[in-house]
């Protein structure tokens, strides 16, 4: 029979799903929209006010709002963070083109601000409740309908990261990934089943047989198109193409020894590769050399790399079945192959090499030393270094979870038989998800996909135990109209009912009861404090010079953006810096991609690079102003100009800032009380640069002086406080003070004077702040041999300047200036404050 003869499978009659599956799987999609915008009225705020639920999602309505005002183009590279560095965009571009076409065609052409806040808000949650449909049909494929449905069921009601990420006002591109990555998956498994029951062999191509190649060639193309457009939403999506090809790995070996041809497998990948190095190439920049984070000649290369692996395992299996060798070299000759592959990679670009040894360690490794404070990369398995299942559970509910277990252990079972294509990739591609929230939990939003479909995959077994099948088709033969269903339950069996029963409550119920709490959290980023300190930044600082809108050109290579000379950085943790810049339209010094923060990578015997946490714990002032000297280049500037502390940075956040330094130990100590031990701050912690400024209130700075303080909340703060009092004879007033908190570095005005050689001499003043808290501010310094002495003071007793620092937190009367029996009055101006200008006595 020729190729053109042989017959084709029915593949095409069974995607024609009946009209009641489709309306049920339409139905649950919307049922899945519908929890996902539940809290719409903590998101979506009276007067047109959205709030947004993390600092990347502002981000990403950043990055939107640029895209919309320079259409088509995106902004790249982002001056206004990590300053004076500036950072490139790692977030791909697609997520936010979705958003900017949908407000372009709902504004026609001229959105309103509300309206792209209001769509942003939405689009997660619309995302989040699409993805019911590639799991329905994956789960179709595996076990039938029942399958199927049970499976949209269970990832519409996921409870843990991929629900909280895609729920309204979570805008960040994590849910586009879970959704692009799914469909991407559900094509390629199409595409595998289509090509293998049409027996498509590489003759068919050569001979033009589009009636063979037709079906499988649509679906390959699909995952192509989908593959690209899950790379296009996270440039880290090579992790779909790693699964794919460690999946290729064992299907050719599995197909070699079942004596099966494999083109149907090198069709698929080459065809999928393709059409995603095609798509995948006009977002590369060249100049990013090889990236895993940004879009770069490592994803086309990768890209082809895997087309090139397919054809290579196909050519290889063709030669290995002409040759008649024995079964078992076919591993052996696959691993040899790899091999010379990676050596002969490492000699053309040791580069690239690297990358590619490197990679599947960022993915499925546990981070060290700062990163590992980060919450979402932090293992699932693990919490404060303690074996635990209690985030695993959160995230998937502990009979998910199970369910899923057990499903791999039936499909690894299924290997030793005569398995299925779309078995065995989903046996790896679940078996490699959970690898990875091994690593970082983050990818539980991954996970939810693969325990849904594995718990369905596991009730479509136990329905067929009951045999389902047989009770679903004497329905649809004596079912003809809603007056036949009374007789038509005469055909149900008690253990179809009790298998029934056992979905519902073992699978169905905890995850819809898991789910449920999530819509009644408390929704809206940042908290009022933050919001309160940023806006109040953007209108009392002098503006940086910087077109906030603006779309810039980076920098080329080995050169550094050029400011204007009236720019200056904010300085504060990185989990604040989106905050600064889309709320504050500031420039952080550090941002929630990691940068600005400094610190040490992997030893404590490296440099202690300048940055957020080397500044927040430097021992002193001079090493804190050296941190922000040191961070610009340029000798004239300091980094920063301003920096914001929050009571969290400097209580139970203040750990994880020291970790990122590698030289976290003599912070806290061991104290015995009358209650037992106290875990207290030391001294080391209290003499820290983030102690002094939000503790104490920068009193006895030289340079920093408080400009801005919030509202106070109930934190640790005092704690804290009666620690210095108690262990160390302090006289801290044991009140709460403002939550956030903002200081400005100055060059300081100089008093100077005479007294008695030696003489002891003190200078202080009553600090009033906008919040009507006063506190004092104190310096004190002994006269030489010669009876000078020098204070260099931060504050203006003259109140604020046009063009500058629109202060409301001030002395409320002029420094008093002691020794001996002498006081003196000494008013200090703001041009000497700014300037360093000298003050004599």
């Amino acid at each position: 029979m020729s190729p053109q003869d042989r017959p084709v499978s029915s593949f095409k009659k069974k995607m024609k799903s009946s009209w009641p599956y489709t309306l049920t799987v339409a139905i649950i999609g919307f049922v899945s929209l519908w929890v996902r915008i539940l809290p719409s009225d903590k998101v979506l705020l009276p007067g047109g006010i959205v709030k947004f639920t993390t600092n990347d999602a502002w981000y990403h309505m950043r990055t939107l709002f640029v895209l919309l005002e320079n259409y088509p183009n995106r902004m790249f590279f982002n001056p206004m963070t990590n300053y004076p560095n500036g950072s490139y965009i790692h977030f791909g571009p697609l997520f936010d083109q979705m958003m900017a076409i949908t407000s372009l065609i709902l504004g026609m052409g001229n959105p309103s601000p509300q309206l792209v806040n209001t769509i942003g808000a939405y689009f997660p949650a619309i995302l989040g409740a699409l993805t019911v449909i590639p799991v329905y049909y994956m789960g179709k494929y595996l076990g039938g309908h029942k399958t199927g449905i049970l499976a949209a069921i269970l990832i519409a009601f996921a409870p843990g990261q991929f629900l909280s990420r895609s729920m309204i006002g979570f805008t960040d591109h994590h849910v586009a990934e879970s959704l692009f990555s799914t469909f991407f998956m559900m094509f390629f498994m199409l595409a595998l089943i289509s090509a293998k029951e049409n027996k498509l062999r590489f003759a068919d191509v050569f001979n033009k047989n589009f009636k063979v190649i037709k079906e499988p060639f649509i679906y390959s193309v699909l995952a192509g198109v989908m593959y690209s457009a899950y790379q296009l939403s996270w440039p880290g999506g090579s992790l779909f193409l790693f699964i794919i090809l460690v999946y290729a790995i064992f299907q050719y070996i599995f197909d070699n020894f079942q004596n099966e041809s494999s083109d149907y497998l090198g069709f698929t990948g080459i065809v999928t590769f393709l059409v995603s190095t095609i798509l995948i190439l006009p977002f590369v920049h060249p100049d990013m050399g090889f990236s895993l984070y940004y879009y770069s000649w490592f994803h086309v290369i990768t890209s082809l790399g895997a087309m090139a692996g397919f054809a290579a395992l196909s050519l290889i299996q063709r030669e290995f079945k002409r040759k008649k060798m024995k079964t078992y070299y076919y591993p052996l000759i696959i691993l040899g192959a790899g091999i010379l592959g990676l050596i002969f990679i490492k000699v053309l670009s040791p580069s690239l090499y690297s990358l590619i040894i490197n990679a599947p360690n960022t993915v499925f490794g546990r981070l060290q030393g700062g990163p590992s404070t980060i919450d979402e990369a932090t293992s699932i398995f693990y919490d404060v270094g303690v074996f635990t299942l209690s985030k695993v559970f959160s995230n998937f509910t502990a009979t998910g979870f199970l369910a899923s277990l057990l499903g791999i252990l039936i499909l690894a079972a299924n290997l030793f038989r005569k398995p299925k294509p779309q078995e065995v990739l989903l046996f790896i591609w679940s078996l490699l998800i959970l690898l990875a929230i091994y690593g970082q939990n983050r990818f539980a939003y991954y996970y939810s996909i693969n325990v849904s479909v594995l718990s369905a995959y596991l009730g479509g077994l136990l329905l067929e135990k009951v045999k389902w099948s047989e009770l679903d088709q004497k329905f649809k033969s004596n079912l003809k109209s809603p007056t036949d269903i009374p007789k038509a339950l005469k055909f149900v069996k008690i253990e179809q009912v009790f298998a029934v029963l056992l979905i519902v409550v073992f699978l169905i119920y905890p995850v819809y009861g898991s789910a449920m709490p999530y819509t009644k959290m408390v929704y809206g980023q940042p908290i009022q404090p933050w919001e309160e300190a940023c806006v109040w930044l953007s209108s009392n600082t002098p503006d940086p010079g910087m077109d906030y809108n603006a779309v810039y050109e980076a920098p080329k290579n080995g050169e550094i953006f050029q400011y204007p000379d009236t720019a200056y950085g904010v300085m504060s943790w990185w989990d604040h810096g989106h905050y600064i810049e889309t709320i504050g339209h500031r420039m952080p010094n550090a941002n929630p991609f990691q940068a600005g923060v400094g610190g040490r990578s992997v030893s404590i015997d490296e440099e202690n690079r300048p940055g957020a946490a080397t500044f927040l714990t430097a021992p002193s002032e001079e090493e804190a102003s050296g941190v922000l000297e040191a961070i610009d280049p340029r000798p004239d500037k300091a980094g920063a100009r301003y920096i914001i502390s929050d009571a969290l940075m400097a209580t139970s956040m203040f750990r994880s800032i020291a970790t990122w330094t590698l030289d976290k130990e003599g912070y806290y100590q061991s104290h015995w009380t009358v209650d037992g031990y106290w875990n207290a701050p030391s001294t080391r912690y209290f003499n820290s640069m983030e102690a002094r400024l939000h503790i104490f209130d920068g009193s006895g700075l030289k340079q920093y002086r408080m400009i801005h303080e919030t509202g106070a909340y109930q934190t640790g703060e005092i704690l804290y406080k009666r620690a210095y009092n108690f262990f160390y004879g302090g006289k801290l007033p044991e009140v709460y003070t403002g939550y956030v908190k903002i200081f400005e570095y100055v060059k300081g005005a100089k008093i100077t004077g005479t007294a008695s050689s030696n003489e002891t001499v003190k200078i202080s003043t009553t600090i009033l702040t906008g919040q009507g808290r006063t506190f004092e501010y104190t310096q004190s310094t002994t006269a030489d041999s010669q009876g000078r002495y020098e204070f260099t003071v931060p504050y203006s007793t003259e109140g604020p300047i046009k063009g500058e620092t629109q202060f409301d937190t001030a002395p409320s009367g002029p420094y008093v200036l002691s020794y001996g029996d002498t006081t003196k009055e000494v008013r200090v101006n703001e041009e000497a404050v700014l300037k360093g200008e000298e003050i004599k006595v």
